[in-house]
């Protein structure tokens, strides 16, 4: 699942690329990807005539601001990939569900084989839509105090992983860059998030920062499955930085004892037991 940092690198490129475009046409070939709305119809006359204002994420949410005030939203889910076409008459890649064209030529192709992901319109008077007020915070755009990241962390009482990848506490970190923060401030997946001291929780609020931060400069993580692909259909770069995730039996890079993989909560934990405690 595309997580933080891919999302944002998408965001980036779609400043670049769709704001000041207007909405031409709108092709919708599966309903699942509107599911919010009452009919493929009533997406398509939200957005048909509207001009991008602006791009934004909370998360692993993409907001594009139209000039009628609403917000498209989208959410890549599982599988999730969103091109830029300059020429829309280039054939479209299987699974393309919803097509955006723009007056000024070329289109926005919504591509997604597992169908988890979704786009929708949604009023925003605040700017952010009410359907994402059940997010936490962002780490890259809401910075914070150490102190009340502490607060944060204190006022639960659970595995670390867990708490990182919970949505209602921080928005837009998943499986991957969770086992990249842990490795970076040097705890371990299950450590309890009350238990920390007050080094290790600065510790931890870099490491999140730098590694996300670090991620979006190499356009994010592209895997084995390659589901991950920019607006260009190009591949991410971070991959070749990580340190511990997928590297189960691989030599740590800071002590040389391998990589252990764990199954936590139906997932895989990749860590080092020599560098967490």
């Amino acid at each position: 699942m595309p997580e933080l940092p891919e999302v944002e690198t998408l965001r980036q490129d779609l400043a670049k690329e769709v704001v000041g475009r207007k909405i031409r046409a709108v092709a919708v070939a599966n309903g699942r990807s509107v599911r919010r709305h009452q009919s493929a119809k009533h997406f398509r006359a939200l957005l048909e005539g509207r001009t991008i204002k602006a791009v934004g994420r909370v998360g692993k949410y993409l907001l594009m601001t139209l000039d009628s005030g609403d917000v498209l939203v989208i959410h890549l889910g599982m599988s999730g990939q969103l091109f830029r076409v300059r020429d829309g008459k280039e054939p479209k890649p299987k699974h393309t569900h919803v097509v955006i064209a723009f007056h000024q030529g070329g289109e926005l192709r919504y591509v997604d084989p597992r169908t988890f992901g979704e786009l929708f319109v949604s009023a925003a008077p605040k700017g952010v839509p009410p359907e994402l007020d059940h997010l936490g915070f962002d780490p890259l755009e809401d910075p914070m105090s150490w102190e009340r990241f502490a607060l944060l962390l204190r006022a639960h009482h659970c595995g670390l992983k867990a708490l990182l990848m919970n949505q209602q506490f921080v928005a837009g970190i998943g499986n991957l860059y969770s086992d990249e923060i842990l490795f970076a401030s040097g705890l371990r997946y299950d450590r309890l998030s009350d238990s920390l001291s007050t080094t290790e929780v600065r510790r931890l609020y870099r490491a999140m920062v730098e590694t996300l931060t670090e991620a979006v400069k190499h356009r994010g993580s592209t895997l084995a499955d390659e589901q991950y692909r920019d607006l260009f259909g190009e591949v991410g770069e971070y991959q070749g930085q990580h340190q511990v995730y997928d590297r189960e039996g691989q030599p740590c890079r800071r002590c040389r004892n391998p990589i252990v993989r764990v199954k936590t909560g139906g997932r895989s934990t990749f860590f080092c037991e020599h560098c967490q405690v």
